[in-house]
């Protein structure tokens, strides 16, 4: 895989990792409810709307790394959103995250180096 791919797929696991931060931002100002009316008011939050105008870009990228790259290349590697997601929810959420899942997250990341290696 060319550095540029490579590339293109970090670029795309950060707009996942951002479409989820910005999901959580929003649900966390406006709540959620399981109706029409809270589903509605969740969509129209700038920050879930804005998540979601995030994830319709990286499908697109998505589809381009795909032209370029085997499924099982990329899909594994797409697994760095876990590790992102999870020391963006420790700087900016404050969550608390084990020690186990801190090993779990270290697999996930030498899985996809050695993934793309392969």
């Amino acid at each position: 895989m060319s550095p540029f791919l490579f590339l293109l797929l970090l670029l795309n696991v950060l707009m996942l990792t951002s479409g989820q931060l910005c999901w959580k931002i929003g649900i966390e100002q406006v709540g959620f409810e399981l109706s029409v009316a809270g589903i509605f008011k969740a969509i129209f939050s700038p920050f879930i709307f804005g998540g979601l105008i995030i994830y319709v870009v990286a499908t697109v990228l998505w589809f381009y790394i795909l032209s370029k790259v085997q499924l099982s290349t990329a899909y594994p590697i797409q697994s760095l959103c876990y590790v992102f997601t999870a020391i963006i929810s420790v700087l900016i959420f404050k969550e608390n995250v084990a020690l186990v899942k801190w090993a779990g997250l270290l697999l996930i990341t030498a899985g996809a180096f050695l993934v793309s290696r392969g």
